[in-house]
């Protein structure tokens, strides 16, 4: 498997107490170790394994076949996102098992929000 999204910088922790607050309208998005994909880190714990992001997939932008050993979520936001088996368009969601190999791009362009999480140490 080869991993295609790295931790980044920026992203919160989780609180101990209260309410944090990312605002990312005035933030940057980052690149990635794909070009094409560029993210917003919204939230890591590095304890749980839970990353919450933002992800940019500009126009025409490919990922070949990669796979995550988290379970990965995805609710695409703007524009649309495909793999080998569908194109997602806003307000389709869709979750990965771990190490489900795939494919990914956009002909035109799409915002998602991705979330992984690790599978539980008996799966």
């Amino acid at each position: 498997m080869n991993e295609i999204f790295h931790s980044q910088d920026g992203a919160l922790p989780k609180p101990t107490e209260g309410t944090l607050v990312q605002r990312t309208a005035g933030t940057s998005w980052q690149e990635s170790d794909t070009e094409g994909f560029l993210v917003k880190p919204l939230h890591e714990d590095p304890d749980s394994g839970h990353r919450t992001w933002l992800m940019k997939v500009e126009p025409g932008a490919y990922a070949p076949l990669h796979a995550h050993q988290e379970y990965e979520e995805i609710y695409v936001l703007e524009g649309e996102f495909y793999d080998a088996d569908t194109t997602y368009r806003a307000g389709d969601f869709a979750i990965r098992a771990p190490g489900t190999q795939h494919i990914a791009g956009s002909k035109t362009g799409a915002v998602v929000m991705l979330v992984f999480s690790r599978a539980p140490k008996d799966a």
